[in-house]
């Protein structure tokens, strides 16, 4: 009997820009990865911002010399998303295969990250990288990748974004994020897709007053976070994505604040490793 059905951990929870400043290391300052560990030993990763270069030597280690395989669910390809791609230690072994899901053109996807390791950027072009790598399309459908269906939604951010809805075994873990509440198109369909969830993560990026002076920045706050996860029933919300200013206390009081509407709630903490 397998001891778990997905078991997740956090590798980076900030938005917008790394900040390794000493007031924000107890949550962390890495931009977003996320790693969902399957108990067949298969890894799918969310995202690949700066905590990804943390991931990847983790993944080697734990490997002991054996090849990976792994698959990568893009978002969207903002710089916090795609920064660490290049520090991925795991794209640089030939018996290894990284396979990159978004919801863009198989070619679109390649373009752009070979586009940030191109010259003057980057020393290393993306197509020197010596792993071997596929890049899919996702349909509207739900897709298996191994032993998990991960189904997609969009997201309303600029130029867009793509939410995930992941189930193994009867674990639902739903990521939301980058997102902006509001229009009912795309809060509907997070809606759908959140129900039930055991862990929602969700934008979280500003409080309800930054937000006044932040609408069309493409993220929520932490007060919207708590209505969808009591409208979606969701046991465990995570807010995520978090602001470069907010500090550790910060992040603190704003859980202390969720937590008066949504009991079950924490900031994401890099690092953190939730298990169902």
């Amino acid at each position: 009997m397998n001891p778990f059905r997905i078991e997740l951990q956090l590798w980076g929870v900030r938005g917008s820009i790394p900040t390794p400043a000493p007031e924000n290391l107890g949550f962390g300052g890495n931009t977003t990865c996320l790693e969902l560990r399957l108990p067949g030993g298969e890894v799918l990763v969310i995202d690949g911002g700066t905590g990804a270069r943390k991931l990847g030597l983790s993944l080697l280690e734990r490997a002991r010399g054996k090849s990976l395989d792994l698959n990568i669910l893009m978002t969207h390809f903002h710089w916090d998303h795609i920064q660490g791609i290049p520090f991925f230690a795991p794209l640089y072994s030939p018996a290894n295969r990284i396979t990159f899901h978004s919801t863009k053109l198989p070619e679109a996807v390649s373009e752009i990250l070979e586009g940030q390791m191109t010259h003057p950027y980057f020393p290393v072009a993306f197509e020197l990288l010596a792993a071997h790598r596929a890049f899919q399309q996702l349909s509207d459908g739900p897709t298996q990748l191994g032993g998990a269906s991960v189904r997609t939604f969009p997201l309303c951010h600029p130029q867009g974004a793509t939410g995930y809805r992941v189930e193994a075994g009867g674990a639902v873990i739903v990521h939301a994020c980058d997102h902006e509440h509001g229009d009912p198109r795309f809060d509907e369909g997070i809606l759908e897709n959140a129900m039930d969830a055991d862990i929602l993560i969700y934008d979280a990026q500003f409080t309800p007053d930054e937000y006044k002076t932040k609408k069309g920045w493409g993220h929520s706050t932490w007060l919207e976070a708590t209505r969808v996860a009591k409208a979606a029933r969701v046991k465990r919300l995570l807010l995520f994505h978090h602001d470069p200013s907010h500090t550790d206390d910060q992040l603190r009081a704003i859980a202390e604040e969720a937590a008066k509407e949504f009991p079950n709630v924490e900031a994401a903490s890099e690092g953190a490793t939730f298990t169902l």
